[in-house]
């Protein structure tokens, strides 16, 4: 069984996608024959819109660019000359310093929420997914079904027809929802004097969005964009291949027959059985001698499979686990350091002795005044790093999954640690028709787990705790919780940032770096998204650009 919906083209676009694109009729392709600016601009596109990066392409950037010279092209067509080419290069310079400078735009489509968590590991990737803020997950594929992964081994199953049944409802639920929220929101929130109605429109939708998307389950499909070098596409296989989860497997041999077509010999060594081969076999090896060995020690702190439905009793914790007390002295001394001509430990028994006054002097003339909050320091605020254990909704733990330059470790998801419902929908009265559709999601996950049981969390509705720990130093502190603070963003995740910025200023007292993290934001909005479509809205307006439709 092929568990993915199919495009359909007419002749002349198949044309012209030929030029661009590796294959027509897969979720996984590259894109090639295209200027750096318009694939990044592409991807940038794809993260707000429900189309695919194909018709995207036709639809919205095709009629801006000029494809005649590219008439003869034939995408779909393997590279043989190229890797003739990369084969010598490879003979003379050798492979990882080669594979290093060769880089890939790779459109993944159609990938379950669970199956991105694994795309979007690597930190020397960059990444962009669609967002559930801006589409609404109401609308069904060319198939006729919801976009939800449909796992050719549960399909098989006596449990096929419930799967289908349940995760149809709980998408029935959600669009049931979706219209009645935002039309309880335009009323709650009626438009304000010198708002557009687009831009008043597209805050509600956000908010909607975003109060529901609880709602949907893991094995919701998302598209995402990924731009990466050959070595980092060869590690992103190699985990791909070890991982427990089928649908993982089978999507790395989709990416590695695509990628062979633009980087062929860059990726040679994943067949080989004693380069690529034993490294998988080490990578599954290890991960589940570790996992037995666990529950056999463990045992009383390993769960059952399908163990207890947790329920709205759940709540959301930021615990700072682990922190250095002299954190903020290291990080003044790693400033002093590189302006004298003493050793380390000299220049940090001469911080030791300094007042709290002279070490804030210090720490402002290196920060200086950040205007915003893409000012910031250098990597002396590196020497000092935080450890949080966190429970939060799995939608969360999505958006902060995202920060790679930092430490992310996750337990298995589950219904165990509860959920909340929020108080958007609590307000407009839906909370009764909320909380049934998350219990059908965790029966569900229970009926499925005794036997798939790693299949079993597409079922589970992103509205259900994870629990989780982000391990970062202080400059990556400084972006993430300024970033994820924003009035933008969203309430669950704004929260956690908000807790982990009061936590290293009062449990770890580093006053001093807590306090040069200035853009963290503390305010109340009810509608987040509306200054910023209100920023946008001028921004389009102030360089005449037309305005792209909004989805639907």
């Amino acid at each position: 069984m092929f568990p993915y919906a199919v495009e359909s083209f007419t002749a002349e676009e198949e044309d012209i996608l030929r030029r661009y694109v590796t294959n027509l009729d897969r979720p996984v392709f590259a894109l090639v024959n295209l200027p750096e600016v318009v694939k990044g601009a592409l991807f940038a596109r794809y993260s707000r819109s429900p189309k695919s990066l194909r018709r995207l392409f036709l639809d919205e950037f095709v009629g801006e660019l000029d494809i005649s010279g590219d008439v003869t092209v034939d995408a779909t067509v393997g590279i043989e000359r190229a890797e003739e080419l990369y084969e010598r290069v490879f003979l003379e310079y050798g492979d990882d310093s080669v594979a290093q400078l060769g880089g890939v735009h790779l459109a993944c489509e159609q990938a379950s929420n669970v199956l991105t968590k694994v795309l979007e590991w690597g930190r020397l990737m960059a990444y962009l997914e669609q967002s559930t803020r801006y589409i609404a997950f109401d609308s069904r594929l060319s198939t006729g079904h919801y976009r939800y992964y449909r796992d050719p081994g549960v399909l098989d199953s006596p449990l096929g027809a419930r799967y289908v049944g349940e995760m149809d409802r709980m998408f029935d639920t959600y669009g049931e929802l979706l219209g009645e929220l935002v039309a309880w929101l335009a009323r709650r929130h009626p438009r304000q004097p010198g708002d557009s109605d687009f831009v008043h429109r597209q805050a509600i939708k956000a908010k909607a969005l975003d109060s529901l998307r609880g709602l949907l389950p893991a094995g919701s499909l998302s598209n995402v964009g990924i731009y990466g070098t050959g070595q980092s596409y060869e590690l992103l296989l190699l985990r791909m291949r070890s991982h427990p989860l089928p649908e993982t497997r089978a999507y790395a041999e989709l990416v590695l027959e695509e990628l062979r077509k633009v980087i062929p010999s860059f990726l040679q060594r994943i067949d080989r059985p004693e380069r690529g081969g034993a490294w998988s076999s080490y990578l599954s090896r290890t991960r589940q001698a570790t996992a037995e060995l666990v529950d056999e020690l463990f045992c009383d702190l390993v769960s059952p499979s399908g163990g207890a439905v947790g329920g709205p009793s759940g709540r959301p914790s930021v615990v700072l686990l682990d922190w250095d007390p002299r954190g903020e002295e290291k990080v003044i001394a790693s400033i002093v350091g590189p302006n004298t001509n003493r050793s380390e430990s000299e220049v940090l028994q001469a911080v030791g002795r300094m007042g709290t006054e002279e070490k804030q002097s210090l720490l402002r003339a290196y920060v200086g005044d950040r205007t915003n909050r893409r000012h910031r320091p250098g990597r002396a605020f590196e020497r000092t790093s935080y450890r949080f254990e966190v429970v939060s909704d799995y939608g969360a733990f999505r958006d902060l999954q995202r920060h790679r330059m930092l430490t992310v470790d996750w337990q298995t998801l589950g219904t165990e640690l509860g959920y909340q419902v929020p108080g958007v929908v609590d307000e407009a009265g839906m909370d009764g028709r909320f909380v049934a559709s998350l219990e059908r999601s965790a029966e569900l996950a229970t009926t499925l787990a005794p036997t798939f049981p790693v299949e079993s969390a597409y079922a589970i509705a992103l509205a259900y705790h994870l629990r989780y720990t982000m391990q970062m130093n202080a400059r990556e502190a400084m972006h993430v919780l300024e970033l994820r603070s924003g009035a933008q963003g969203h309430p669950s995740y704004r929260w956690i940032a908000q807790e982990m910025h009061r936590l290293i200023a009062e449990q770890a007292g580093h006053h001093l770096l807590a306090g040069s993290m200035v853009h963290v934001d503390y305010g109340d909005t009810e509608l987040e998204r509306l200054d910023a479509e209100r920023t946008a809205e001028q921004r389009r307006d102030s360089h005449s650009v037309t305005r792209i439709p909004s989805s639907t």
